[in-house]
């Protein structure tokens, strides 16, 4: 079987699209996988770094406003399709999977023109431009968010890392803390902004350092390669008196091992991007979340079915100060039971088993299209069938969010994880640790 996966861009459409990778080549080694990428993506670096052929393809971003550019845009765009379908025809594609971002509009065109079955993946809950346009051209549409409203969707989850998925925080903390240099008999909050860090977080801790550690609260503090200097200059946080106390702080300016870091910590502070609010569900650890104030709002869609269920918090940019820290954060990171029951609620709605469903159904959808094709009939006519669960399977199960094939008409009372009865290949998804270090 060849898959052609079309994620590049931000890591946001990347990291599903090699999570998905994984996931088709753990199920079956002989299922070759070529990404498409542009050369102004992250994907020039991660995909090779990840054992996958990337073959690229003109950039053709759509401005959001008419502008004079815009013109521009028809010329572009023939010239990324014709260049991906010499992708799809020299590899021969038996299926092209979408992620959205810059190289998925001129995808999907070219495998609809090529006869090459489309599935879109969306992860966030307000859909982009390109896979809107895709899920029009396929019934074969998942979603990483509950409630995205796009045409033909069904709720998966959003596929992550392995690496991240089978991590047990509980079993490897105390490893995971030594690796950092951090007190195993402390908790431990971890702040982060992705791979570039967040300023206004930064600023934000560094007036709330010293009460953090006062009432005994380690931080693990990935600064952003940037702003290393910031957070150490800041209010000389790394001074003698510091460096001095016996309640570590640790500043570095990215952490390459998220899921120790995961591991090491009790609780977070950090923005709320898709991949962000998976991992963190996946692998139970509660944070307040702190939406990039740009865009369409759609990190703060992202973080708010989490937090209504109690796995978080929620603060705004602009009211994230020392203050807030100090006055609503902190009271919370010292209350053992409060903690826990926030790791609980964050496990309960984590999809660690989402790479796994998703490359199950690519698998059986190239099934059904080839079986279809033989056969003389017209292809993507409906939803695979072979494996879907049924909503019968579990008391309660119909309309569930685990399912999934389960419409996104059907509106659960909570988010649960997939009925035990329905399991992904690897067996039912285990859900994060569930209970506070300290709690023991």
């Amino acid at each position: 079987m060849r898959v052609v996966l079309a994620g590049g861009g931000s890591a946001g459409h990347i990291e599903p699209a090699l999570a998905l990778a994984d996931a088709l080549r753990e199920a079956d080694k002989s299922i070759q996988v070529t990404c498409l990428g542009t050369q102004r993506g992250l994907e020039t670096r991660l995909v090779p770094l990840r054992g996958y052929e990337l073959e690229l393809i003109p950039a053709v971003p759509l401005p959001r406003k008419v502008t004079p550019q815009l013109l521009t845009v028809p010329g572009r765009l023939a010239g990324a399709i014709h260049a991906t379908g010499k992708v799809l025809d020299r590899v021969q594609a038996d299926v092209l999977v979408g992620f959205g971002g810059y190289v998925a509009t001129p995808a999907y065109l070219a495998a609809k023109r090529h006869n090459v079955p489309i599935v879109v993946h969306e992860a966030n809950p307000s859909p982009g431009i390109a896979n809107r346009l895709g899920a029009r051209l396929t019934n074969y549409v998942f979603t990483g968010h509950p409630d995205t409203k796009l045409r033909n969707s069904k709720y998966l989850g959003l596929p992550i890392r392995r690496q991240i998925a089978d991590l047990d925080r509980f079993a490897v903390g105390d490893k995971a803390r030594a690796h950092f240099g951090l007190r195993p008999d402390l908790p431990v909050l971890l702040v982060f902004g992705g791979s570039q860090g967040a300023r206004s977080l930064n600023r934000a801790l560094a007036g709330a350092i010293s009460a953090v550690r006062d009432a005994g609260v380690q931080v693990l503090h990935a600064t952003g390669p940037k702003n290393i200097g910031d957070a150490q200059a800041h209010d000389g946080l790394l001074s003698a008196g510091a460096k001095a106390s016996a309640v570590p702080y640790v500043a570095l300016p990215y952490v390459d091992r998220m899921d120790l870091a995961y591991a090491a910590a009790d609780f977070a502070l950090c923005r709320a991007g898709a991949m962000t609010c998976a991992e963190l569900t996946a692998v139970g650890l509660p944070a307040a979340y702190v939406p990039l104030p740009i865009g369409n709002g759609e990190q703060r869609l992202n973080a708010l079915p989490i937090v209504q269920r109690g796995g978080g918090l929620l603060v705004e940019d602009a009211e994230l100060t020392a203050d807030w820290i100090m006055n609503t954060l902190l009271p919370v990171l010292t209350n053992i039971d409060q903690v826990a029951g926030m790791s609980e609620a964050a496990a309960a709605l984590g999809r660690r088993d989402a790479d796994r469903w998703l490359a199950k159904a690519v698998i059986e959808i190239v099934a059904k299209e080839q079986a279809n094709k033989a056969q003389g009939s017209q292809p993507q006519a409906s939803q695979p069938q072979a494996s879907q669960p049924a909503a019968g399977d579990a008391p309660g199960a119909a309309g569930q969010p685990g399912s999934l094939f389960t419409p996104h008409g059907a509106k659960p009372a909570a988010h649960q994880a997939p009925p035990s009865r329905t399991p992904p290949p690897s067996g039912p998804p285990a859900q994060g640790g569930g209970r506070h270090r300290h709690a023991r």
